[in-house]
């Protein structure tokens, strides 16, 4: 059998690791709508208390057939899943945490050890410090401008009410 499948692993070969997670994600919606359909069919469902009905076989059926297509599902997933790693075999396994720079509160010592980037880290993280008391201040002087104009229409209001008594 083998024999007869050189070029069907050609092909496969040709699809790429980002596609196979496409693929994968996918499937798991997939896999997600049709449990989603399962349990909506089964709270929909009353039990036949012995009486059996064809609205009761055609649920029976159409949750065999849920059942049936997420089964396929799964073996789907579990390819797509061996494939995957089966590409990603020859990869350096570093921990994705340590290429992570994480800021702890009171690890500022460890900061300098991390990385040589960390100035930028420190510059990026200063201007935005410097933005948000930007925006803080423009944001205060935007609700001082509000409250002005209130008090102008306000005022303007009591001295339309106040012309309008007076001539009548």
């Amino acid at each position: 059998m083998a024999a007869h499948q050189p070029g069907a692993t050609g092909q496969q070969k040709d699809v790429n690791t980002a596609s196979l997670c496409r693929i994968g994600q996918e499937t798991v919606q997939d896999i997600v709508w049709k449990t989603t359909e399962i349990f909506n069919v089964l709270k929909n469902t009353q039990l036949p208390n012995g009486v059996t009905t064809d609205a009761h076989k055609e649920k029976q059926t159409k949750l065999h057939d849920y059942m049936r297509n997420l089964n396929v599902l799964f073996k789907k997933l579990r390819l797509v899943y061996d494939k995957c790693n089966e590409n990603c075999a020859g990869l350096d396994q570093s921990n994705t945490e340590d290429l992570v720079p994480w800021i702890e509160d009171g690890a500022e010592s460890k900061l300098d050890q991390i990385s040589p980037n960390m100035d930028k880290l420190y510059f990026v993280k200063e201007e935005h410090k410097e933005m948000i008391e930007k925006i803080q201040g423009k944001n205060h002087q935007l609700k001082e401008i509000m409250d002005q104009l209130r008090e102008l229409m306000w005022d303007v209001n009591t001295m339309m009410v106040m012309s309008k008594t007076a001539y009548h």
